[in-house]
């Protein structure tokens, strides 16, 4: 499957189009940016060229990977669904439910194959652990991910800094929590210091699970935690967050065969979308202070 990458970032880069140059059954056809010359940089690097109109590079491919903001991906994800290219996003899919929609409806009405690339989620562990988690009654659950940007390529990032932790890391927690307790029905929330954020979140099973997220912990007090609880007693996640291109090339294959069956992937832009409303739902929390239940 010939693939083009839209965006031109770190993210791009170091793991969009590094690994689909390195796939073994995907190609890496062109790199688009809203900067030419940009594009053209990263482009070169892959030996792949770069193009400063989208629509061309649409043309040349069959599916699009896009690493760009989420304001920015929601509205190229639907040119690109509409031009019936497959889709590989990133998290969260949009800055809001309406963003969302749209991208569902371009998606489903044109009949393409989709995956949200929820990092964790295209890992071994991972799918052993939900593996595990299904097999037993789950009381409850929660996760942690405390960490400092500081220092780091995402410290300049815009959208990150506008919407701190809850959109941009809130989506992994949510990732693993809601395939193993089922769909989340309400949410209360916290404020803590800076962009720290807590979540108690109400499933439809009838579990409960917490979720503290932030970006501005102390570097000493980074880490991560994921664990479920019930009968069976307490599974424990420990997601690793040093090897996402290797994560890619797996989300790239599950796309790749989502395309050639028909199939809906488990992690589709209606999970994505699903992730969002959770999302929307804590931020009206934050602002509200009452335990806010998920709009439809």
């Amino acid at each position: 499957m010939r693939f083009g990458v839209l965006g031109t970032g770190h993210w791009a880069r170091t793991v969009h189009a590094a690994a689909l140059a390195e796939h073994p059954d995907a190609e890496l056809a062109g790199v688009w940016g809203r900067d030419l010359e940009k594009a053209k940089a990263l482009g070169a690097e892959f030996d792949a060229p770069g193009y400063g109109d989208v629509d061309a590079l649409l043309a040349d491919v069959d599916a699009v990977a896009i690493a760009l903001p989420p304001d920015v991906q929601a509205p190229l994800a639907i040119r690109a669904a509409e031009a019936g290219r497959h889709l590989l996003l990133e998290k969260p899919v949009a800055l809001d439910v309406a963003g969302a929609d749209r991208v569902v409806d371009a998606v489903r009405a044109a009949g393409v194959a989709s995956v949200v690339f929820f990092t964790f989620r295209f890992q071994t562990a991972t799918s052993t652990w939900l593996t595990q988690a299904g097999r037993t009654r789950l009381a409850g659950g929660s996760g942690t991910w405390l960490s400092s940007l500081a220092g780091t390529p995402f410290a300049a990032s815009p959208w990150r800094q506008e919407h701190g932790a809850l959109w941009d890391i809130g989506p992994h927690a949510l990732s693993v929590l809601v395939p193993a307790l089922g769909p989340v029905v309400a949410v209360q929330a916290g404020a803590g210091v800076r962009d720290t954020v807590h979540l108690t979140l109400t499933h439809e099973s009838g579990a409960a699970s917490t979720v503290t997220v932030s970006h501005t912990v102390a570097p000493m007090s980074a880490g991560i935690e994921f664990y479920v609880h019930g009968d069976a007693g307490r599974l424990v996640l420990l997601p690793q967050t040093d090897e996402p291109v290797g994560a890619f090339r797996v989300a790239v294959d599950e796309l790749t065969a989502a395309a050639l069956t028909g199939g809906t992937h488990p992690c589709d832009v209606g999970f994505g979308r699903d992730v969002v409303a959770v999302l929307a739902t804590a931020a009206r929390a934050l602002d509200s202070g009452c335990r806010e239940p998920i709009r439809s």
